[in-house]
């Protein structure tokens, strides 16, 4: 196969290659093809990921151009892993709204709304070439906001395309360990940065419902669970994903925005020189420790694993974003969702949950699914009046002055990026 990572001067490029190193046995891969538009990362990270393949003794070429056409040519699988505007337009996103004392953040809120906007025409760029280059191939995008970007490219593409995120199979992690659960069957329900674990089954018992419906042993012990409290879980019907502080807490986290020196992207682009520092150590031939502190754990076990499942057709269960097909009878099946589903050379089969929680969860879902549908039509159609209509539903903003005074000013800031807006 050909693997072709867009993308791959991102520091997470290691875990990707970590990912197909550990599956060489079973997935073999004759050429990884790296691409990017910055031309510094992109040597460092292929200088690491050259060794790193030759560490290890994995039969594979490493090819690397910015030549994203020659990228795509033949390529079996696409990872995606883009950021327009690159670290300096997530700056943007975050401190801009706090000047209208909104919730500055690069995936939920106006600044993910950004993020979407700036990224969805370059995902019809690449989806078009694929289209010439690699008809065949599967895209599997774990670029974000990742639910909006799936929708995008399941309702207007032809490519075969999944939404990644490593976000559940750290929450489904972290509540299994405080059940002392090494397996369980679980319900994972919702959508990208908005999902929530509402089931976790073994030994004939549901110990996440048992613990929500009165078993306060149980609640106890999940107390704190990706820092929400037993009494949130027990109100919300599930565990939330940690993106849901923002909308749960939503005053404690603008106080805190508020009072920080610095936003998470300013930290990421201190990391990162860190981290291409370290990587540029000819000695370095495995992905550094370091590499967690920027926020990729699993990250290879997202994007790999589903990988190897279309590859070897093994039909396992994973957690990702594709059509709902009835899977939430709260919403339309060709909603993208993030949901549990079966992998094999098909794509993906969403799996019915047996227990998706309470009102809190239905309503919220339905709300927020809207805000990204009209995310999409106002990213393809270039109309302001949608894009405001967009960020008036989303619950994070709502406030219409606000909307439109923390728009006017992101647009105008990320003009390179939007033309549509500006024909």
């Amino acid at each position: 196969m050909k693997i072709t990572i867009i993308g791959a001067g991102s520091t997470y490029t290691p875990e990707l290659i970590e990912g197909i190193i550990l599956r060489k046995k079973i997935f073999p891969v004759r050429e990884i093809f790296l691409t990017d538009i910055d031309e510094k990362k992109l040597k460092i990270v292929g200088d690491l990921t050259e060794r790193m393949i030759k560490f290890s003794g994995t039969d594979c070429k490493v090819t690397r151009n910015e030549d994203l056409n020659a990228a795509l040519d033949g390529a079996d699988f696409v990872f995606l892993q883009i950021r327009v505007g690159k670290l300096p337009a997530r700056i943007f996103d975050e401190k801009i709204p706090l000047k209208y004392n909104l919730i500055g953040q690069e995936t939920t809120g106006i600044g993910g709304f950004f993020k979407a906007l700036r990224t969805i025409p370059v995902l019809f760029d690449i989806t078009a070439r694929m289209e010439k280059f690699c008809p065949d191939a599967w895209l599997l995008n774990f670029t974000n906001p990742s639910g909006i970007c799936t929708q995008a490219l399941l309702d207007h593409t032809k490519i075969k395309s999944l939404g990644l995120c490593n976000a559940p199979l750290g929450i489904i992690k972290e509540t299994l360990g405080k059940f002392s659960l090494d397996t369980a069957e679980i319900d994972y329900v919702g959508l990208n940065h908005l999902s929530f674990l509402t089931s976790v089954r073994a030994d004939g018992r549901d110990f996440l419902q048992e613990a929500i419906n009165g078993n306060d042993e149980l609640l106890n012990k999940i107390d704190g669970a990706m820092n929400f409290s037993k009494r949130v879980i027990k109100i919300v019907g599930g565990v939330p994903s940690y993106y849901l502080k923002y909308f749960i807490h939503e005053r404690e986290w603008l106080k805190n925005l508020h009072a920080s020196n610095i936003s998470r992207g300013e930290e990421c682009l201190a990391i990162e020189e860190d981290l291409l520092q370290i990587y540029s150590d000819a000695n370095l031939y495995t992905k550094p420790e370091k590499l967690s502190l920027r926020g990729g754990a699993m990250y290879s076990e997202a994007a790999c694993s589903v990988a190897e499942s279309i590859f070897c057709d093994d039909k396992k269960i994973h957690v990702l974003n594709c059509y709902n097909k009835g899977a939430l009878p709260f919403l339309r099946d060709d909603d993208v969702i993030e949901s549990r589903a079966i992998v094999g050379k098909n794509g993906a089969e969403t799996i019915p949950a047996k227990n998706f929680g309470g009102d809190f969860i239905r309503i919220i879902t339905q709300n927020v699914k809207q805000y990204e549908r009209l995310t999409v039509k106002s990213a393809l159609n270039g109309s302001r009046d949608d894009a405001i209509a967009a960020l008036m539903t989303n619950p994070l903003i709502r406030d219409y002055d606000a909307a439109v005074g923390c728009f006017e000013e992101l647009l105008e800031t990320h003009k390179l990026f939007l033309p549509r807006f500006f024909r």
